[in-house]
């Protein structure tokens, strides 16, 4: 559509003489006219023909021009229909009365063909230009009505896996607000095997779809570790791992993680970058807070990532509080931030010796935090968890069976293995042997050091004891591959020895001591010799590296009697 379109127009005026010079003048540009002699037929013909353009005298029988316009705006809807007014009214009065009526301009009489041709390009330009606007907001709201449908399905995605846990135990209060349909924020909780209580909370840079991306790597990582049993350390690192290599520059999740031990009333906690959290103690004691000493997960490679964690001794009925920046950079109506100092403030009203039995802290926060920022726009995610350290039968039906299981499992046991000649060759017995030990509360989290040591100590004793190999030959790598020629042909012609694995487990305030021994029916490997065990950064060839590591995962390892016999020693806690 140009300036010069031929355009459909309405001319209504009850003058003969005026509506016939219009029309000469319109048509002489090419333009369609549709004449009509009073507002009731104007109206008639606007709702048959839809004319572009509109002019129309103000004062005409039956209908005046001031309500055939009202009437052709209503029938017009969100098309641009402009309305000329042709008057010789001149005072203001009278004008005002036509712009109020839905007409866009004025043709005084008598007409100038000039302007009256100007006008109507003018027009035509504003028509066309309505119209594209019009396409433009259709486009947008099909483009917006299709990103929805698609964010509705993602955000089903993202919460089945970024599920609830156990938020719902009877120790927690959680809330969470988001800017958008994803939440930057992310909270999740899950519960270890052992009975222990693990707790994310993290903020992811930005808002909406992009901050949520990488909450479902993390959520995935967390749930899947944590029901396995693995130690925060290792969730924490495998977590930081995966967001630094998914994630853009840029892009990372401040974050506090928490484990929560119930039995032993003790709480670990790492934070990278999120607000200092508080622990209200019982009593008139000021909450204490946990400040953050590491960087954001997603933003160190795992060399330099430290996952060192600070530990907390708490009562019955203590609290732990974490919140997102959302709660100190809530702004209020004239932009001033809610800030720590009346955070702190609310912590303050609520000390006292009844401190553990307060509930409505929590309740207290939120309102005072919604209450300054009033009606507001949020500009941040807001985020509020409160945990309670319970008695475990408290919290939830995991922590109560878990009690259960520690009370009533088997606090000390022993057991002899026996592998003999006919099974050398073709038996492991490492994955017998780990399927027992990993039904050990808290040992599960162990079983690949387990199964290093168990390795280690059964090769030496068949290569060494049984096979005779001697382990200079692997000071080069020809050597190396000798060796092992010759262990397959050793192992082929085997025909009496024997090995006998022996262990020795009991439980502690702690968690548990498993002590191993691993005996062979010949001279065995001299472990007393050191000059053939390699100690940590020596460098001695390929021999020796096996012990040397048995030796560092170890509490300790002694090699008595004959040298074929080694025993060793590995203690483990159940906040590992």
């Amino acid at each position: 559509m140009t300036d010069d379109s031929p355009l459909t127009i309405l001319i209504a005026d009850d003058s003969d003489t005026d509506r016939q010079i219009l029309q000469a003048i319109v048509a002489r540009d090419g333009h369609r006219v549709i004449s009509a002699r009073d507002g009731r037929e104007a109206v008639a013909e606007f709702e048959r023909e839809r004319p572009d353009l509109v002019l129309l005298d103000a004062l005409m029988p039956n209908l005046d021009g001031f309500g055939a316009a009202r009437r052709i705006k209503a029938l017009a809807g969100e098309a641009l229909v402009p309305i000329i007014f042709l008057t010789s009214l001149t005072d203001t009065e009278s004008l005002v009365q036509c712009l109020d009526a839905g007409g866009d301009d004025f043709l005084s009489k008598p007409y100038n063909r000039v302007i009256i041709q100007a006008k109507i390009r003018a027009f035509n330009r504003m028509r066309a230009m309505h119209t594209t606007i019009l396409d433009q907001r259709d486009q947008i709201s099909r483009h917006n009505q299709h990103l929805l449908q698609e964010q509705t399905v993602a955000k089903q995605v993202f919460d089945n896996i970024a599920h609830s846990g156990c938020l719902d135990s009877n120790n927690v209060r959680y809330y969470l607000s988001s800017l958008a349909v994803f939440n930057g924020d992310i909270l999740v909780a899950g519960m270890r095997p052992g009975g222990s209580m693990m707790v994310l909370l993290g903020d992811f840079t930005g808002h909406g779809l992009p901050a949520a991306v990488g909450a479902i790597p993390l959520a995935s990582t967390f749930y899947g570790m944590v029901s396995k049993g693995f130690a925060m350390s290792d969730i924490l690192r495998e977590i930081n791992h995966k967001l630094k290599t998914i994630l853009p520059v840029g892009i990372f999740c401040c974050a506090t993680m928490a484990d929560i031990n119930f039995r032993r009333q003790r709480i670990r906690v790492w934070s990278g970058g999120l607000p200092p959290g508080y622990i209200l103690r019982q009593g008139n004691e000021p909450p204490q807070p946990i400040t953050s000493t590491h960087l954001p997960l997603g933003v160190l490679g795992n060399s330099a990532f430290k996952d060192d964690m600070e530990t907390y001794e708490l009562a019955w009925g203590d609290r732990l509080y974490l919140w997102s920046d959302g709660i100190h950079e809530a702004r209020s109506p004239e932009g001033e931030m809610f800030g720590e100092e009346r955070l702190k403030a609310v912590f303050a009203e609520h000390r006292g010796a009844d401190a553990r039995n307060d509930d409505a802290l929590f309740d207290d926060i939120l309102a005072r935090v919604q209450q300054f920022v009033g009606q507001g726009e949020r500009d941040d995610d807001l985020s509020l968890v409160e945990i309670r350290m319970d008695r475990p039968e408290k919290v939830n039906a995991v922590a109560a069976e878990a009690e259960r299981r520690n009370r009533s499992t088997l606090s000390e046991w022993t057991m002899n293995f026996d592998i003999l000649p006919a099974s050398f060759r073709q038996f492991d017995p490492m994955p017998l042997l780990l399927n027992i030990l990993v039904e050990v509360p808290g040992l599960r989290q162990h079983s690949g050091t387990l199964y290093t040591i168990l390795s280690e100590l059964y090769s030496n004793a068949l290569e060494h004891g049984i096979l005779g190999l001697d382990s200079g030959l692997k000071g080069t790598p020809e050597g190396f591959a000798h060796y092992y020629e010759i262990r397959q042909q050793r192992l082929d012609d085997v025909s009496e020895g024997l090995i006998r694995i022996h262990l020795h487990h009991s439980t502690t305030e702690e968690g548990g001591v498993l002590r191993i021994a691993v005996e062979d029916s010949g001279p065995g490997f001299d472990g007393r010799d050191e000059a053939s065990v390699a100690t940590p950064g020596e460098a001695l060839g390929y021999a020796g590296r096996g012990l040397a590591l048995v030796e560092k995962l170890c509490d300790a390892v002694q090699y008595p009697s004959e040298g074929n016999r080694v025993e060793a020693v590995f203690s483990w806690s159940s906040d590992d």
